[in-house]
C-alpha cells in the first residue's frame, strides 16, 4: 500500500501535524525533528509533493536545479538556459550548489522536498546518493548516473574524446596525454577518456592519463600540471574541460613552450565564454542549447505523466571548433 503522512507520523514518533509542518517548512521546529521526519519518509518512499498536489489541485511551478559549481563557465550557462526555458513555461527555478558535498547535496534535496518542488534537474559529482533512489519526484540527470529510473542527458563524450585526440595526432602530436577528472563508475564523462585511449591504441600510440580532481583550486591545478609537464615531453594534450586547457597553455608559456609549434592542446565544453573570450583555443563545442531544451522537455513530460516512457539516456552530438592550439 502507498505510505500515508500517519505512516510516516507513527514511524518518526511525531504528530502528523509535526509532519505537515516540516514538508510545508512551516513554523520553527528542531533539526533532531525534521531528521527523524526525513528519514521515515526515505524509509517509506513517502512522496509528499503528490499529497500537496491533491490538496492544491495544482502543482507549485517550483523546480529544483542541482548543479556542482554554477562558477564554473559551463555549468554557469546551463543553468542560465534552463531557467530561462522554464520562466517561459511559467515555472520558477529553486537553484542548488552542491560545491562537490555529498552531504550538503542530501541537505538540498530535503530542503527541495519540503518546498514540494514538481521535479528536479540535477547535474552534481556526488554519485551514489540513495535518496535520488528513494523519492518519488520527477528527476532528470545530467551527465551523470544516479539511479536505474533516472534518465540521463549527455553529450556524446566517447566522440569528444577520439575526435580531440584524433585532432591532436592529424595535426601532427605523437605523444599525446589526457587531463581529466576523477574516473567515477557509471559516469558517462568517463567516455571522454574512452574515446582518447581507443584513438591512441587504434594508432598503436601509448595513453597518457593524468587525473586532476574536479575540487582542485586553479593555483594548485596549475602546480600539478606544471609539474606535470616538466617531467613529460609531451607534443599534445587533451583536457576533459576549457578551463584545464587555458592553464596548460598558460604553463606552456612559463615553460617557454610555443603552441602548437611545440605543443598542441584541445580543450572540451565550448562555452560562449571561451568561444567569444578564448577563440585560440581549439575545443570540442557541447550543445547546450540542445541539452538544456532536452533537459527541461524530459522533465516536464515527467511531471505531467510520472509513468511515461523514458529512455535511460539521451545522448547528443558534438563538434569541434577549431582555433590555433591544435
Amino acid at each position: 500500500m502507498k505510505p500515508k503522512l500517519n505512516d510516516v507520523a507513527k514511524l518518526a514518533g511525531v504528530s502528523a501535524t509535526t509532519v505537515s509542518r516540516v514538508i510545508n517548512n512551516h513554523g520553527y521546529l528542531s533539526s533532531q525533528t525534521k531528521e527523524k521526519v526525513f528519514a521515515a519518509m526515505r524509509e517509506l518512499h513517502y512522496q509528499p509533493n503528490n499529497m500537496a498536489r491533491s490538496l492544491q489541485g495544482k502543482n507549485t511551478r517550483l523546480i529544483g536545479v542541482i548543479f556542482s559549481d554554477i562558477s564554473n563557465p559551463f555549468f554557469g550557462e546551463l543553468v542560465s538556459r534552463i531557467e530561462k526555458i522554464l520562466f517561459a513555461k511559467n515555472y520558477k527555478v529553486i537553484l542548488c550548489n552542491s560545491a562537490d558535498d555529498p552531504q550538503k547535496e542530501r541537505d538540498y534535496l530535503q530542503m527541495l522536498m519540503a518546498n514540494q518542488v514538481d521535479g528536479i534537474i540535477a547535474g552534481a559529482h556526488n554519485l551514489g546518493i540513495e535518496e535520488y533512489q528513494q523519492y518519488g519526484l520527477p528527476i532528470i540527470s545530467f551527465d551523470r548516473y544516479l539511479s536505474d529510473n533516472i534518465p540521463i542527458v549527455s553529450s556524446d563524450n566517447y566522440q569528444g574524446g577520439w575526435l580531440a585526440t584524433q585532432t591532436l595526432h592529424q595535426a601532427g602530436a605523437t605523444n599525446v596525454a589526457i587531463f581529466t577528472g576523477k574516473s567515477h563508475a557509471g559516469s558517462p564523462t568517463n567516455g571522454r577518456r574512452e574515446g582518447y585511449e581507443a584513438y591512441l591504441t587504434a594508432q598503436q600510440l601509448t595513453p597518457h592519463v593524468h587525473e586532476l580532481p574536479f575540487e582542485l583550486t586553479p593555483a594548485l591545478k596549475m602546480m600539478e600540471i606544471k609539474t606535470i609537464m616538466t617531467q613529460h615531453q609531451y607534443d599534445g594534450i587533451f583536457c576533459s574541460d576549457d578551463l584545464t586547457a587555458l592553464l596548460v597553455l598558460n604553463v606552456a608559456q612559463q615553460l617557454s613552450l610555443t603552441v602548437p609549434d611545440q605543443l598542441r592542446v584541445v580543450g572540451y565544453d565550448g562555452t560562449a565564454l571561451i568561444r567569444d573570450y578564448h577563440s585560440e583555443l581549439t575545443t570540442v563545442e557541447q550543445p547546450l542549447a540542445d541539452i538544456s531544451t532536452l533537459l527541461v522537455s524530459l522533465l516536464l513530460q515527467r511531471i505531467e505523466d510520472a509513468n511515461c516512457t523514458l529512455e535511460s539516456k539521451y545522448t547528443l552530438p558534438v563538434k569541434l571548433i577549431k582555433g590555433i592550439t591544435a
